[in-house]
């Protein structure tokens, strides 16, 4: 393209799961050089990792890959309340306790083939969060290169999304050790203000405004709900602008008349309860729960 702005040069869309590259980067999705998607698999949805891979497969341009690395499963665990950002991401409530309590129970109903094995986690949330950090930082490192501009999540996760923050985190590891210019989105919800505010400087910032692409956005939309792995609301409207700006260098404790740039602010519905535990225990099988949480512990 003609006269292609700096910030697009060398430049890299990097989303964390399918369809993010299109809800939060849709006005640069056409004109990046590449996008890179981090999650596919997770085993809460049986047949969602080959769904998204054929959406990926039919997409309406080149340079589109998948790191493949599995879904952790920790959207809603953190104390959005209270954020606290984490080496890997950020830090989980006892909402990972309790579904960690719940993994061990359904393993203990798998032994006795009560429910499918195949539905149950190979490990809890916190353990899958963390070593995905460093799957996700040693697969990015090797493809990332000084002088690239790289857009990614913000801080927040957008909405709060626990993997969209532990995204991020990796990028900002890696933006001093390689020598890229990351820049975030500006997209923002109530249960994410709690950790955008921190993110809020003395002095207004600068900041890129585009116009969103929206009919480009409903032709890839159409190619996940095609694939059936279309994540977000089918009413979706688009906004009509974008903002990016370049990511800010750490958190701090939130102040009056602290600026950070226009945001692109909606709501969402709370995530519901997962009904991953649809059956009561009988004796038998609560028996075997006990000697499986015995066993993890040891």
């Amino acid at each position: 393209m003609g006269n292609r702005p700096e910030f697009l040069e060398n430049s890299v869309i990097i989303g964390a799961h399918p369809d993010d590259e299109l809800l939060w980067f849709n006005s640069i999705l056409r004109d990046v050089d590449e996008v890179i998607i981090v999650y596919r698999d997770f085993w809460a949805q049986p047949g969602l990792g080959e769904a998204r891979a054929e959406a990926l497969g039919n997409y309406p341009r080149d340079r589109v890959t998948c790191l493949g690395i599995p879904e952790s499963g920790a959207y809603g665990c953190a104390d959005w309340n209270d954020p606290t950002l984490t080496e890997f991401g950020i830090g989980f409530s006892a909402e990972a306790s309790r579904r960690e309590a719940t993994r061990i129970a359904r393993k203990s109903l798998s032994a006795v083939r009560a429910i499918n094995s195949d539905r149950v986690a190979a490990a809890s949330v916190a353990r899958s969060y963390q070593e995905n950090h460093a799957v996700i930082l040693e697969a990015l490192e090797s493809r990332l290169k000084p002088g690239m501009n790289v857009f990614s999540h913000n801080p927040w996760g957008e909405y709060g999304h626990e993997e969209h923050i532990q995204v991020y985190r990796v990028l900002e590891q890696l933006r001093d050790r390689i020598g890229f210019r990351l820049w975030m989105s500006n997209y923002c919800t109530e249960r994410a203000m709690p950790l955008a505010m921190r993110y809020f400087a003395d002095a207004p910032g600068g900041y890129v405004r585009l116009a969103t692409d929206k009919s480009y956005a409903e032709e890839i939309a159409a190619v996940y709900k095609n694939a059936g792995c279309w994540t977000w609301a089918d009413d979706w409207a688009w906004f009509d602008e974008e903002c990016f700006m370049e990511a800010p260098r750490a958190a701090q404790k939130p102040a009056a008349h602290r600026h950070l740039f226009p945001l692109n602010f909606f709501a969402i519905d709370p995530a519901p309860p997962r009904k991953w535990l649809p059956i009561a225990l009988t004796m038998s099988a609560a028996s075997a729960a006990i000697a499986a949480t015995i066993s993890e512990t040891i």
